[in-house]
């Protein structure tokens, strides 16, 4: 009897360390978990010979647990590196999963080589990649900890969590979080890196979105449910419209598919009626196939996000009403897909614009210049704006020279291109000028036949397009930015918190500091 019960309490003392043994490595291992709520926290890098530093709000939460959170960042070598770090199981009674999270180095700020806010990127990749880790555990509540940013950490969990599965079987699809701030006061600033943020990821929604599930119809009645119940006034121009206004650059390339092309007219009116507004134009192609001249068939359908730009627009438009900024907006966005069929133009064709100037389109894989030049001419004609603005996906040249590190921007106004600078330094989101000169002017107008050519001569593609644009406007401060390397998939050089294989949805909190500049200007 004695040797069953010496045998039997053997059992359970061995049983007793394989449980703590199993705890601790669940602890310790960001493969365990599952479900309730998470919190991430931030953990500056070690400098010298000190200790990694926990956030404030890390500290108490360390201290809360009798610091076995510290105890458990030791053991784990969890050494503050930006966008390094473990999830910890079963450590607080309220929190089923902790994310710590490197910050890299404690109190950096502008570096003005990178041209970039390094302590709020930093914030920005700490909490996208602590919420993305606890969601991978199920949490359906994360709780994120500011980092002396709210604004950034709200931005970068909230983009860092989102997921496109519309087209997945519910069971298939991963839970999207709820996400709060975690110890801090600063609410307005989460809340208003929450609206960018979501801005943001309604530009993704639309961008990843099949090409047969976002139409120009569809994008159309899109952006009337995201838009009209901020109080944003949205026109759709229908096909009758736009051949009564004359646009025949736009149906030129619109006729080459059945799917019927649409102008979107938005309107934002957050000042005195009578101030001018600035303009923006999107380019809408829902789907870019090249036309006749036809794209290689290899990741053709990343080109479903040809209205990347466009959708960036509309996602800017949603926060900028949310933001209640004291500045009026316009937006013109040409809406067609451009297809091959007995219907679609023909390299050479020439048409004649709204300004009574002719442009032969020699390559129909470069209809993005002429989809946009008439919306283009007419929202200036109709609108009189202060500042002029168009985004596309135009050229391979600007994605040759930047990859996914900066959008390329060409801008007549040396104001203008500091104030989008100064954005993208802030939003993380940078734009970097490109020339615009007569060089390249004189390569798209010199011609005998005809006054401009989609494509020009040369192999400066992004600036050949941005030359064309130029074209179109006349006297106006304007700006354009070519987003071919930034705004489709996210494949290279990813952003830790913009997930792999999604669309970016870039440049759109970009375009909502810079509308926050121009509405909100600096007292010097």
């Amino acid at each position: 009897m004695k040797q069953m019960n010496r045998k039997f309490i053997r059992n359970v003392l061995t049983l007793q360390r394989a449980t703590r043994l199993m705890n601790l490595r669940f602890a310790c291992d960001s493969a365990g978990g599952g479900g309730g709520k998470g919190l991430v926290v931030g953990i500056y890098m070690k400098e010298g010979d000190k200790d990694p530093k926990f956030t404030p709000s890390g500290e108490k939460f360390n201290d809360r647990t009798n610091g076995k959170l510290r105890q458990l960042v030791c053991e784990t070598k969890v050494d503050g590196r930006l966008g390094r770090g473990r999830v910890f199981n079963n450590i607080d009674n309220d929190f089923t999963s902790v994310a710590v999270v490197g910050v890299g180095l404690e109190g950096v700020g502008f570096n003005e080589l990178e041209m970039l806010d390094e302590g709020m990127e930093n914030v920005r990749v700490a909490a996208g990649v602590g919420a993305r880790s606890l969601q991978h555990q199920d949490c359906n509540l994360i709780s994120v900890d500011g980092m002396d940013y709210a604004e950034q950490a709200a931005e970068g969990a909230t983009l860092g969590v989102y997921r496109f599965s519309d087209n997945l079987h519910k069971k298939n699809r991963m839970v999207v979080p709820r996400l709060d701030l975690y110890d801090s006061s600063d609410m307005d600033g989460w809340t208003r890196g929450v609206f960018k943020a979501e801005s943001q990821n309604l530009a993704r929604r639309l961008s990843d979105a099949p090409a047969n599930c976002m139409t120009p119809t569809m994008f159309a009645q899109a952006t009337v449910d995201a838009l009209c119940p901020c109080g944003i006034t949205v026109e759709v121009r229908t096909m009758d419209w736009i051949e009564m206004q004359r646009m025949h650059a736009f149906l030129m390339i619109a006729k080459g598919s059945c799917e019927p092309p649409v102008l979107l007219e938005i309107s934002y009116c957050g000042t005195s009626p009578e101030d001018k507004p600035i303009l923006f134009v999107g380019k809408g192609i829902t789907f870019n196939s090249g036309g006749i001249n036809l794209r290689p068939c290899t990741y053709m359908d990343e080109y479903r996000g040809s209205m990347s730009a466009a959708a960036a627009i509309i996602g800017m438009m949603r926060c900028v009403a949310a933001l209640s900024l004291p500045i009026n907006v316009t937006c013109v966005i040409p809406l067609c897909e451009n297809m091959p069929s007995g219907m679609s133009v023909k390299p050479g064709d020439v048409v004649t614009m709204l300004n009574a100037r002719s442009m032969a389109i020699r390559d129909v894989d470069k209809a993005g210049v002429v989809v946009m030049a008439d919306p283009l001419i007419y929202g200036q004609v109709s609108y009189k704006p202060r500042l002029v603005v168009d985004v596309a996906t135009l050229g391979m040249g600007v994605k040759n020279a930047y990859g996914g590190g900066a959008s390329g921007i060409f801008s007549n106004s040396h104001y203008v291109w500091k104030q989008f600078q100064r954005a993208g330094s802030l939003t993380g989101d940078r734009l970097w000028r490109m020339p615009l000169w007569q060089y390249y002017k004189k390569q798209v107008t010199d011609e005998t036949g005809y006054d401009l050519s989609n494509d020009g001569r040369g192999l400066a593609s992004s600036c050949l397009a941005a030359a064309i644009l130029h074209e179109l406007v006349p006297c106006a401060d304007w700006a354009h930015i070519d987003t071919r390397g930034t705004g489709l998939l996210t494949m290279y050089g990813i952003i830790p918190y913009l997930t792999a294989r999604y669309m970016t949805g870039r440049p759109t909190r970009t375009l909502v500091q810079f509308v926050y500049q121009m509405a909100c200007p600096e007292v010097k």
